[in-house]
């Protein structure tokens, strides 16, 4: 693997924060709460010392996989009997369509009123947007399922069952790891949503908790651990996609296997 690509990518990272730090430090801009990259990391440095933060961090964790575990059952069921039945696909996806822009945040309120503060309501609000994304490309997946390998299922005159395990479900992998991935985005920043005009735990409670203080610095840092979060949990299900699909998720095209 070549690493000029990744290193590219930090090096723009860190010349932005150096740029950054430079116009803070040198008092070209002057706002009161806009601290510099050092100062956020002093901030992020003293969150680590705080039991509470961690008891946040794993709650968000938590919300998100769980709602995103849910979503992604009803998401990919509902997607393979719409993708597989052309009947079920036709009386079903005007409601698909008509659903599947509503506002994420529209759920809130609905959320509120029918949980209160609780996980409950933070699941809610995660899953209903969370669900369409595995929905949709599971569906596209299924339904885009060559001929030529149903016609090999028909010869061989497979069940359902075998049919759906050994022809549609490995056709249709790729288009469905996609959905779990943009899924697993909208699950995080749902939660962090819901954490910050809903449920008082959390990561999103806390960036929204630091700015009331005035405290930019950990308001920042909280930012910055949310990002984290995101792109580790990416990165493990690529790695995961990787392995359960080899070559499909490499990327040649943007250097990493170049010379």
């Amino acid at each position: 693997m070549n690493a000029r690509p990744l290193l590219s990518g930090l090096g723009g990272i860190g010349l932005f924060l150096g740029l950054w730090q430079l116009i803070i430090g040198s008092g070209l801009i002057e706002y009161d709460f806009l601290p510099s990259p050092w100062a956020i990391l002093g901030g992020l440095w003293a969150m680590l010392g705080d039991r509470e933060f961690y008891e946040e961090a794993l709650h968000t964790l938590a919300a998100t996989l769980g709602g995103w575990v849910i979503a992604v059952v009803l998401g990919v069921g509902l997607g393979a009997l719409l993708g597989s039945s052309t009947t079920c696909r036709r009386y079903s996806l005007a409601s698909v369509e008509v659903l599947r822009p509503l506002p994420a945040v529209a759920f809130v309120p609905l959320a509120l009123l029918l949980f209160g503060f609780s996980l409950q309501m933070e699941l809610l609000v995660i899953v209903a947007p969370a669900l369409w994304p595995s929905l949709i490309n599971t569906m596209e997946g299924f339904a885009g399922v060559p001929q030529r390998l149903s016609d090999v299922a028909a010869s061989f005159r497979l069940s359902p069952i075998e049919r759906l395990l050994r022809i549609d479900l490995p056709a249709a992998a790729p288009s469905v790891l996609v959905g779990l991935r943009l899924s697993l985005s909208l699950a995080l920043v749902m939660s962090v949503v819901a954490e910050m005009v809903g449920n008082p735990q959390g990561l999103g409670y806390g960036l929204v908790r630091e700015q009331q203080a005035l405290n930019p610095e950990r308001m920042f840092g909280y930012v910055l651990v949310i990002g984290l979060v995101g792109v580790c949990l990416n990165a493990i299900l690529v790695m995961a996609s990787g392995w359960i699909l080899p070559g499909q998720f490499r990327r040649p095209q943007a250097g990493w296997d170049t010379p």
